[in-house]
């Protein structure tokens, strides 16, 4: 074992406790998972319907401040629902971040739309306001429409997805100014923001809409699933019409009145997040514990250990640090997985895959330093 990352390999199985393989972020079930589960069965409404999805809905409106909130089968569907309510159509363009997991562009895709790649900022590696405004005052007009459009390309640009990278929040109050300037809708991907905040308001809350992930390795999960959140409750109202099919209500007759998707998360996986959904305070505070742990230990050691910015508060979904150059953090990869403990690279920016490689990236240098040099430590409550 290299003496430069034995001391780190050692701290962090003595953090976990455990001699075995550390994993990135395991899910942990120690409170009513298996009753709830348990219940489900036996009522036999396992599948789309059921009280666990009404359920889990209210009670994470309680807990966000939403309005309304409807359960999806993943975070993916989620995001291309959110597109669909807020008006993008096929031909439109959306900006993002190139700094993201797959999903975020993804679902822009999947609208008919094209992103367009805005840099991020070093403290969130979310979505640059500075960026935005530049981007947009130097390539972009708002017509007599009122919508705004490209320059360069000549299309409209609808809508704007930042997303809060790792739990920490993007300065979304001014993204949320800017998008208003020039009226373009603002849905957050909220994904991995479950518990945080900015200005004592919760991600996702922001712009017209913002969406959650369930998926097993988030800070609370129901195995697969998402969530579409808002203010709104008439966007609420349509976003739960358009992701169960379209299917207008009654006893016996099957009447769709839009193209709707097939988008529902089944009762079982919302028994699971009921649960979880009870745990979420202690696992967050458990998750916070870590990080000051992680945060004091690697104190004057040369990494640097990434943490909120002030006047955010960060679930501390995945632990980061941030090393001196790809080499070192390739190294460090190396070493650590070679001996169990779990850690990870940040995404490949978007615009490097080959699907991407044709849309706007200008200017993008923040997200490459932190491409070459960002690695997530195990996470995980223990």
């Amino acid at each position: 074992m290299s003496d430069k990352y034995k001391e780190i390999i050692n701290f962090i199985r003595a953090l976990y406790r455990k001699d075995g393989v550390i994993h990135l972020h395991e899910p942990v079930f120690r409170g009513n998972e298996k009753k709830y589960l348990a219940e489900c069965i036996d009522s036999t409404y396992v599948s789309s319907v059921g009280p666990f999805v009404d359920m889990f809905e209210q009670k994470m409106c309680d807990f966000t401040g939403a309005a309304k909130a409807v359960v999806t089968v993943n975070g993916t569907a989620a995001l291309h629902a959110a597109l669909v309510l807020c008006g993008v159509e096929y031909g439109d363009e959306v900006i993002t971040q190139p700094l993201t997991f797959i999903a975020t562009a993804n679902a822009i895709s999947y609208a008919g739309a094209k992103p367009v790649f805005v840099d991020v900022d070093r403290d969130t590696m979310g979505l640059s306001p500075e960026k935005l405004a530049d981007f947009l005052e130097k390539n972009c007009e708002i017509k007599k429409d009122g919508y705004t459009y490209n320059r360069i390309s000549g299309k409209r640009i609808k809508a704007c997805l930042p997303m809060h990278t790792f739990g920490h929040p993007a300065r979304i109050e001014e993204i949320s100014s800017i998008c208003l300037k020039y009226n373009i809708e603002l849905i957050e991907d909220a994904a991995e923001s479950l518990g945080s905040y900015t200005g004592g308001r919760h991600t996702g809350l922001f712009g017209k809409i913002g969406i959650l992930s369930f998926n097993g390795n988030k800070v609370l999960t129901t195995g697969g699933g998402g969530m579409i959140i808002t203010t709104d409750p008439e966007i609420g109202r349509h976003a739960k019409h358009l992701t169960t099919t379209a299917k207008r209500p009654h006893r016996w007759e099957f009447v769709h009145d839009e193209l709707g998707f097939n988008y529902r998360m089944p009762n079982i996986n919302a028994a699971l997040g009921c649960a979880q959904l009870e745990m979420l305070p202690e696992f967050l505070k458990e998750k916070r514990n870590i990080a000051q742990e992680y945060g004091k230990f690697f104190n004057n050691t040369g990494f640097d250990f990434f943490t909120e910015r002030e006047g955010a508060i960060s679930n501390y979904w995945l632990n980061a640090i941030i090393l001196k150059s790809r080499e070192e953090r390739d190294e460090f990869l190396e070493e650590t997985n070679n001996k169990g403990i779990m850690t990870r690279p940040i995404w490949t920016l978007m615009n490097r895959l080959s699907m991407y490689k044709d849309c706007y990236a200008d200017n993008i240098e923040n997200a490459v330093w932190l491409e070459e040099r960002v690695v997530n430590l195990p996470s995980g409550v223990r």
